[in-house]
């Protein structure tokens, strides 16, 4: 049995394989095609990028409607019922609050409680507005921007492993910035792929491990952006209801069957906590089969699986 790596820096951060098989040439083929779709859903979804369509839609979506690819439309449609269904604490519409507390190309700054107040009422996925008939998108307050942060990658991560079947991989770990993975079967002679969840305040220690196959990890936490001022530690995890990064938790994984739900998933539990996610568990029968692990703050964080 043949091991085969490889990695792609793109949309952010950096996809990872790893690939198990006989033969070589097939490894490698369907590495790069995995990684070709990485390459095409940057250039579709990424508002780094003046080109994508995802831009276009920021750029003209307030002044009127803008017509979108059907995956596109399919995004945003996910994306409004992640918002639905997570009372507002999952909101792709956040790009204002992302860039007026400076984590757009930036590290972070303070602003001041009235630009919060202004940018907040360009905040909110109930001012999205979508035309299945046509296949428009259109903002209904000015100001308003999307931003793909909470699902790309997770989507990414499912279309590279849809690639990677279809070319007959069974045996695969994919990794997108180790915040996503999903692993594919399982390792030669192994009952799953183990993953390690990292201690939020020391990333060299362990606090849980997962043994996957066939599904999805994803993990959010305050340590991966964040700046300090006045001996406050302030997250790039937006509450897009108050316009202020969440606090309470410091890290949080979800286990799920796509890469997409774990990702998106994250950020509710993150705002909200333990209690409601598992609230929002016994409301969605979906939701049921998903498994999560979480950091509560506190001197010695408070780190277990939900029951």
């Amino acid at each position: 049995m043949l091991r085969f790596e490889a990695n792609l820096d793109a949309m952010g951060g950096t996809y990872s394989l790893v690939l198990y098989g006989l033969d070589r040439y097939q490894l490698e083929a369907a590495s790069e095609a995995a990684f070709d779709e990485v390459r095409r859903l940057d250039d579709l979804l990424s508002n780094y990028k003046s080109a994508s369509e995802w831009s276009e839609i920021n750029r003209f979506a307030a002044e009127r409607p803008v017509v979108v690819s059907p995956e596109s439309f399919h995004l945003l449609s996910a994306c409004l019922e992640y918002s639905r269904r997570s009372e507002g604490s999952f909101d792709i519409t956040v790009g204002p609050l992302m860039k007026v507390w400076g984590f757009y190309k930036g590290t972070g700054r303070l602003p001041h409680r009235a630009e919060i107040r202004s940018v907040l009422a360009s905040v909110g996925s109930s001012h999205i507005r979508l035309d299945p008939e046509r296949r428009t998108v259109s903002f209904g307050r000015p100001g308003m921007s999307i931003d793909p942060g909470g699902i790309g990658k997770g989507y990414a991560v499912d279309r590279m492993v849809q690639i990677l079947r279809d070319a007959g991989i069974r045996s695969g770990f994919v990794s997108a910035s180790t915040s996503t993975v999903y692993a594919i079967g399982t390792p030669p002679g192994e009952a799953g792929w183990k993953v390690t969840i990292s201690h939020p305040k020391d990333r060299a220690r362990s606090v849980g491990e997962a043994l996957l196959k066939d599904e999805s990890l994803s993990t959010s936490g305050n340590y991966e952006k964040f700046f300090v001022a006045g001996k406050h530690r302030y997250s790039h995890i937006m509450d897009p209801r108050t316009g202020y990064p969440a606090e309470g938790m410091l890290s949080v994984s979800v286990i799920a069957p796509r890469a997409i739900d774990s990702e998106a998933w994250t950020k509710p539990l993150y705002v909200n906590g333990r209690a409601w996610f598992a609230q929002a568990q016994a409301r969605n029968r979906d939701l049921r089969s998903f498994r999560a692990f979480a950091c509560e703050d506190g001197w010695e964080p408070k780190c277990a699986w939900l029951q």
